[in-house]
């Protein structure tokens, strides 16, 4: 079952080096089903629906690792077995002195356009990585990428002209 993130909705979440949920807004809760015992100090890869390619984190973290933003569209599972679609935009949060503070990702609703495209891709990305690893499926990421004229460089404003 889907759950509905609507235009209103700013879903927030903090996670530390590691990735362990530090913080969540009310609408995560709700969303994710869980309650926050259930997830504070948890990875926040207990979200992680199966039909999301594996390179789609992998792309998160080496940028993110690289001190880099990322927006990526995301389907998240809730803990009643249902998901819901995001666009998330995770950045690094720093300290006064330059020094790691956690990571912070503030996720929106996802257009049906973003989806009819996304969804599509996300399957045969998928389907590529059970054939060839995650090679294979950040060649069909870059090869869609390359369609629309876009590269990797490029991904985040690729991501959120989708979305408008």
């Amino acid at each position: 079952m889907e759950h509905e993130v609507t235009k209103v909705d700013i879903i927030v979440s903090k996670s530390n080096e590691a990735g362990d949920i530090t913080y969540a807004n009310p609408i995560f809760w709700k969303l994710s089903g869980y309650s926050q015992g259930e997830l504070l100090d948890n990875p926040h890869s207990i979200l992680r629906h199966p039909d999301m390619p594996k390179i789609v984190f992998k792309f998160l973290w080496d940028n993110l690792k690289a001190g880099s933003d990322v927006f990526a569209f995301v389907k998240n599972r809730s803990k009643d077995g249902g998901f819901y679609w995001v666009l998330a935009h995770v950045r690094v949060a720093k300290n006064p002195d330059g020094s790691f503070r956690n990571y912070v990702s503030t996720r929106r609703m996802m257009t049906e356009g973003a989806r009819k495209t996304i969804e599509p891709l996300y399957i045969k990305m998928l389907e590529a990585e059970k054939e060839g690893g995650m090679s294979a499926s950040l060649k069909v990421l870059e090869d869609s990428l390359s369609e629309s004229g876009a590269s990797l460089a490029t991904f985040n404003e690729t991501m959120k002209k989708l979305n408008s």
